[in-house]
């Protein structure tokens, strides 16, 4: 990824307009490489993130649907959530490991293979999701707690032909199933 050196961009300003256990919101005043002066940006913070493609021994995934209430609708998703604590590279695998058990009662038997990370929407969000492939995977029962602000309703087993189609269908439209769905095609890992 191609980015400029960080000596170029500076924080000028800043007040949180909003702090919440899951995001934070804040009005930055931002120096950047062509405005040394600064621009003002209304910018969300979130927790990194991990998502999981989760994948059985006969290569089919495992999918996740759930209520989103912030978009009223139920999506197809693999399993991502947000990591507690620090994002060492350890703690981002157990909680890769967690999610996957936790939402879709997988337990990883073969590699957990890092995908690289990407950034949901740098517009606005300095929110980055690490990405997985979870290789082997053995379903077991799902260890999650349905009663907070998640609701999983159904889990369900797709071939990489399936998954293809709901994308190109729009079934599937959730960025961070889209951004992983990307990097495994890209791997040769749905082959």
């Amino acid at each position: 990824m191609s980015r400029l050196p960080a000596e170029e961009w500076s924080l000028l300003g800043s007040e949180c307009l909003l702090d919440r256990p899951h995001l934070q919101v804040f009005e930055e005043k931002v120096g950047t490489p062509s405005r040394p002066a600064g621009v003002s940006w209304t910018v969300v913070r979130r927790k990194r993130a991990v998502v999981v493609a989760p994948q059985l021994v006969n290569g089919n995934f495992i999918l996740v649907r759930q209520e989103r209430a912030a978009i009223r609708s139920l999506t197809w998703e693999f399993p991502a959530g947000q990591i507690d604590g620090e994002p060492t590279p350890d703690h981002i695998r157990e909680t890769a490991h967690r999610e996957l058990l936790e939402e879709a009662g997988g337990i990883c038997k073969g590699l957990l293979i890092p995908l690289g990370h990407f950034f949901s929407s740098a517009g606005f969000t300095d929110e980055q999701a690490s990405l997985f492939l979870a290789q082997d995977v053995e379903l077991t029962q799902r260890t999650g707690d349905s009663q907070g602000g998640e609701m999983i309703v159904d889990v369900a087993e797709r071939s990489p032909a399936d998954l293809s189609a709901m994308i190109a269908s729009g079934e599937i439209f959730d960025a961070n199933t889209l951004a992983l769905y990307a990097r495994l095609h890209a791997g040769g890992y749905l082959a």
